[in-house]
């Protein structure tokens, strides 16, 4: 094998191992107990996935295989150190950080949303970020108040 094929080798391995950082959000990190653990959770994963690859003896299989857990390590270090844990709300009536409210929409749906930092948004699991629109909306709001998103009228009916 030529000196000149192992160097673009290595730098193709260089290029694929260059990841760019996970985009981190402007907005204030707040997280819910239960959201600061997965960020803890996750950033153990990661540290121990990027631990393993560093295993590998084949040093640009090693880059590889070290290329996703590094960057997924230094986004969940970074999220964790800049996690503000918001407790739960003592006002049981009032839409807050944490608190999981269902509301009827015009169509006459109702939806149950826990509002969330957000790492921890999944709507497809009923948690939105406290950035989303509708959590911007319904924040601040009681039972019985309706609130506009867009086109969508909401009236908010329970908060818990």
């Amino acid at each position: 094998m030529s000196v000149a094929f192992t160097k673009e080798d290595s730098a193709e391995t260089a290029s694929e191992t260059l990841l760019p950082d996970r985009p981190i959000s402007d907005a204030p990190n707040l997280v819910t107990p239960e959201g600061l653990a997965a960020l803890e959770q996750q950033r153990d994963a990661a540290r121990a996935a990027y631990d393993a690859a560093t295993l590998i003896e084949d040093v640009n299989e090693r880059r590889r295989q070290a290329a996703n857990p590094l960057r997924d390590l230094r986004y969940f270090a970074e999220r964790v150190r800049t996690a503000q844990l918001v407790p739960a709300s003592e006002n049981a009536t009032e839409v807050a950080f944490g608190s999981t409210v269902t509301f009827e929409r015009d169509d006459g749906r109702r939806q149950s949303y826990r509002i969330v930092g957000e790492d921890q948004a999944d709507p497809k699991a009923g948690t939105i970020s406290y950035v989303s629109p509708i959590a911007r909306a319904l924040i601040g709001k009681t039972v019985g108040e309706m609130v506009s998103v867009g086109a969508m009228e909401l009236e908010i009916v329970a908060v818990g």
